[in-house]
């Protein structure tokens, strides 16, 4: 079986990364073709990034990123047409809800090529961000969906997507939390932070809705100042210029740092006491390494977490912001909500299935 699997972004690669080993593993059955849009150029993604985390390198780079949303998606479904002539795949595999993403449906469902969507079902129910509308005409496209959770079932269902087409298989990056965690690497400045382990804050922020926002900006900056512990902040380039634009003074317990690889990702979510983050992934890399998080949006897709008391949705309100953090209380971090670690397998024997 020829499985043909566009990805665009480093956490899709990560993703990935988790089904691919899992294609290797079956041997014969699978010849995957590994396509990146190259959607996010991102510096962390060297050769020693595909080394270290064991990720096969892509077949075909297109090279395609920096434009707008319409323009990057109408190029990408272009060149991921050619190729899909091409190549001749079983099924074509796409992930989450990045441009990329839906270019590759899109692509393949003009040329009838079955669609398999991975974290299908997701839901922010706010159609102003552009990766809602990639995941619901993305799951609209697809010939079977993978949903992580029972409430992504649900949410397919609502919109008339259900029956053996859809199947609940866990998520893919709690497969990656455990692979990864065992080799999750400290950042080579951190014992010169003057930081201590479990006595600090990890917050992300890169969602152009926050940093393109002087208003939200300020606001988030300003319940960061008023958090009682130091709050370690790793900052994209783009993100540091947009600060300096704005004018904005860093708080003085934020310490800020250069964007971190994965793996040190994963030892500073494994490493630091809560989280503050606009990102939907790193939401729940919080919950796999059982610290509380705090989203700096008004919505998520990963309800569940809300639900378990794990995760205070709190916007950019500096009251709010401040308040969660430093009374954040108890959470229950023993429920599997999702899945067990073996999403790849589940995934692997759905499609041989099909």
């Amino acid at each position: 079986m020829k499985v043909f699997t566009v990805v665009g972004a480093r956490p899709q690669f990560v993703k990935a990364a988790v089904v691919s080993r899992a294609f290797a593993e079956r041997g014969s059955q699978f010849d995957e073709v590994l396509v990146h849009t190259g959607q996010h150029y991102d510096p962390n993604m060297s050769d020693v990034f595909f080394e270290e985390m064991s990720i096969p390198r892509p077949q075909h780079n297109l090279g395609i990123g920096g434009g707008t949303h319409g323009q990057n998606t109408g190029r990408m479904i272009e060149q991921i047409e050619s190729l899909l002539l091409e190549e001749q795949p079983d099924w074509v595999l796409v992930y989450g809800d990045t441009d990329s993403t839906l270019a590759g449906a899109l692509a393949a469902a003009k040329l009838q090529i079955p669609i398999a969507h991975v974290e299908a079902g997701l839901r922010s129910f706010n159609r102003a961000m552009p990766e809602e509308l990639n995941r619901i005409l993305t799951d609209h496209l697809a010939s079977i969906l993978f949903a992580p959770t029972e409430l992504a079932r649900t949410n397919l269902s609502l919109e008339g997507i259900a029956g053996a087409m859809v199947s609940i298989v866990g998520d893919v990056m709690y497969d990656a939390a455990l692979y990864y965690k065992s080799i999750a690497r400290e950042p080579e400045w951190f014992k010169s932070s003057g930081l201590a382990l479990e006595s600090f804050v990890l917050c992300t922020v890169h969602r152009a809705e926050n940093t393109d926002n002087p208003e939200r900006m300020t606001g988030i900056f300003d319940g960061i100042r008023n958090v009682d512990k130091p709050v370690l902040l790793p900052l994209h380039p783009r993100t540091r210029a947009k600060i300096a634009e704005m004018s904005l003074e860093v708080p003085g317990n934020v310490t800020l740092a250069d964007p971190v690889g994965y793996l040190e990702m994963i030892w500073l979510e494994m490493n630091c006491s809560l989280v503050i983050t606009d990102s939907g992934g790193v939401q729940k890399e919080a919950y796999f390494h059982k610290k509380p998080c705090v989203t700096l949006r008004n919505e998520t897709e990963w309800v569940e977490l809300v639900d378990e008391g794990c995760n205070q949705l709190v916007g950019t309100n500096p009251d709010r912001i401040a308040s969660a953090v430093n009374n954040f209380g108890e959470c229950n971090f023993s429920k599997l909500l999702y899945g067990d670690g073996d999403s790849a397998s589940r995934i692997i024997d759905a499609l041989l299935a099909d």
